[in-house]
């Protein structure tokens, strides 16, 4: 094996266990940003949980973190809580990378 197979082979590995990483912290990220809104909404215990569930589903519906921020903006219209975009997305971020180094310090 030649040393620039064995470094594409690196750079391969290193590609898959970044996004393994990522897809984990944005599932966590979505668990994260469901219980922040359910607080919000009014929601505890057993409800919270069910909620974040459903934003966490809410992911699947397309790539990218569109369909999680429309689900929550949808659902604070709908129960009045006021929250900018901007406030949404920041909390996203925020979480995204809270989520991050959660999972990198798990090993």
């Amino acid at each position: 094996m030649t040393t620039f197979d064995q470094r594409k082979d690196a750079f391969e590995s290193r590609f898959a266990m970044d996004e393994a990483i990522r897809f984990k912290a944005v599932a966590r990220r979505n668990k994260q940003l469901g219980l922040w809104a359910a607080g919000l909404l009014g929601k505890a215990g057993a409800d919270a949980d069910s909620y974040a569930s459903d934003v966490v589903a809410a992911d699947f519906e397309e790539a990218g973190d569109e369909d999680v921020f429309r689900k929550i903006r949808r659902d604070f219209d709908a129960a009045g809580v006021k929250q900018s975009d901007h406030e949404i997305r920041r909390t996203m971020d925020e979480l995204l990378v809270i989520a991050i180094e959660q999972i990198r310090a798990q090993g």
